[in-house]
C-alpha cells in the first residue's frame, strides 16, 4: 500500500450525468489514488464520453491520464442513452472546455501497463459497460493477479431499466460482461437493487444551490436535468420524479464507506440469447446452480449517510476551485 494507505484504483466510465457525480465522488475523497480514468462506449458515444471526461477533470484540475475505449460493444450494435443524459450526455451543463488531451496510449495498453507496473493490486471502478476491460483479460489474462477487485455499477438481481430484465450496462455489451464475470476476479455489484435505494430527492437537489459555490449549482442542474429524463422513460412510476438515482456513485461510495452498504455473495451469469431476457444478470439466490459465488451483490443502502458522503463530496470539490 502507498504511503497515504490509499486505496489505488482505475476508473473505466461513460460520462454520463451520474458518471460525473461518480468522478466527483472519487476525486473528492483522500481514500483513493486515482491513477488512470479510461472511457466507454455507453451513454454516449466513444467521442462523446471521452471529451466529457476530459472536460470534467479540467473543471475540477485533476489532470490525471484519460486513455480512450473502445468504440463499440463487443458483437452487438451499439446503444446510447443521450434521451437521458442529453445530447452532450451532460444535461444542459457544460463544465470547461479540455485543457489536456487524451493519452496516446489506448484504454486497453494503459490498463495493462498500470496494472502491471504497479507494486500492488488495483481495483478497477467500473461504471459503464464492461467491453474494455473484457477486451484486456482476453488479450492479456496475466493482469487478472494484479486486480484486486472489480466494483462494477451494473446489472440486476430483480427487474431492468433498458428492458422488463435488463439494466442499461450490462444489456448495451452482455458478451462483455458475461466474459467479466467467469474471469475470475472478485467482483462488487452495484445493481439496480441498490442503487434505486441511492438517490437524491428533489428537496436535496434544491439544497444543493445553498452550498453557496458555482460547482455546487452545476451539480444542481444536472440533477435538475436529470429529474426530467428520467420522468420521461417508460419505467416511470408514481413518484419517480421524487427520487433522482444517481447509479455510479455507488460503485465509488461502497469502496470509501463500506459500511453504508449490505451485500450478498451469488454465482452471477449473464443470459446472452434470451429473447425477452438478452443482458439480464441472473443472480443465483437460491443456490441452484451448485456453483461457487462469483460475485459480491449489493442490495441495500444507508440512504441518509449515502447522501451525506455525497453532500460533502460536492462542498470539498466546490472549495477547491
Amino acid at each position: 500500500m502507498n504511503s497515504l494507505n490509499q486505496i489505488p484504483v482505475i476508473i473505466d466510465c461513460d460520462p454520463g450525468i451520474d458518471d460525473t457525480m461518480m468522478l466527483m465522488l472519487a476525486f473528492a475523497r483522500p481514500e483513493l489514488d486515482v491513477r488512470l480514468v479510461t472511457t466507454e462506449a455507453g451513454n454516449l458515444t466513444i467521442d462523446k464520453t471521452t471529451y466529457n471526461a476530459l472536460s470534467f477533470l479540467t473543471y475540477i484540475n485533476k489532470h490525471v491520464e484519460v486513455a480512450r475505449g473502445l468504440p463499440q460493444p463487443l458483437f452487438r450494435k451499439q446503444e446510447v442513452a443521450e434521451d437521458i443524459h442529453g445530447e452532450g450526455g451532460l444535461g444542459n451543463v457544460k463544465w470547461a472546455d479540455p485543457a489536456f488531451e487524451a493519452s496516446k496510449r489506448p484504454a486497453i495498453q494503459a490498463m495493462y501497463d498500470t496494472l502491471m507496473h504497479s507494486t500492488e493490486p488495483i481495483t478497477i471502478v467500473a461504471t459503464g459497460p464492461l467491453t474494455n476491460i473484457a477486451a484486456l483479460l482476453i488479450a492479456h489474462p496475466e493482469v487478472k493477479p494484479n486486480i484486486k477487485q472489480i466494483s462494477w455499477m451494473g446489472g440486476s438481481a430483480v427487474g431492468g431499466n433498458m428492458s422488463t430484465t435488463a439494466e442499461f450496462n450490462a444489456y448495451v455489451d452482455p458478451h462483455a460482461a458475461e466474459l467479466v464475470m467467469r474471469a475470475g476476479v472478485p467482483i462488487i455489484m452495484s445493481g439496480l437493487d441498490v442503487t434505486h435505494k441511492a438517490y437524491i430527492t428533489r428537496d436535496e437537489m434544491v439544497h444543493l444551490r445553498t452550498l453557496g459555490t458555482p460547482f455546487a449549482e452545476k451539480v444542481a442542474d444536472m440533477m435538475q436535468f436529470y429529474t426530467f429524463t428520467q420522468k420521461q422513460t417508460p419505467f416511470y412510476a408514481p413518484g419517480f420524479e421524487e427520487q433522482i438515482r444517481i447509479h455510479d456513485v455507488s460503485a465509488v461510495a461502497c469502496l470509501v464507506a463500506p459500511e453504508l452498504y449490505r451485500g450478498d455473495d451469488y454465482f452471477v451469469e449473464v443470459e446472452l440469447e434470451g429473447r425477452l431476457t438478452q443482458g439480464a444478470t441472473i443472480v443465483d439466490y437460491t443456490k441452484q446452480s451448485g456453483k461457487e459465488p462469483n460475485v459480491h451483490v449489493l442490495h441495500s443502502v444507508d440512504r441518509a449517510a449515502f447522501i451525506k458522503l455525497f453532500f460533502e463530496a460536492v462542498t470539498t470539490i466546490g472549495k477547491t476551485l
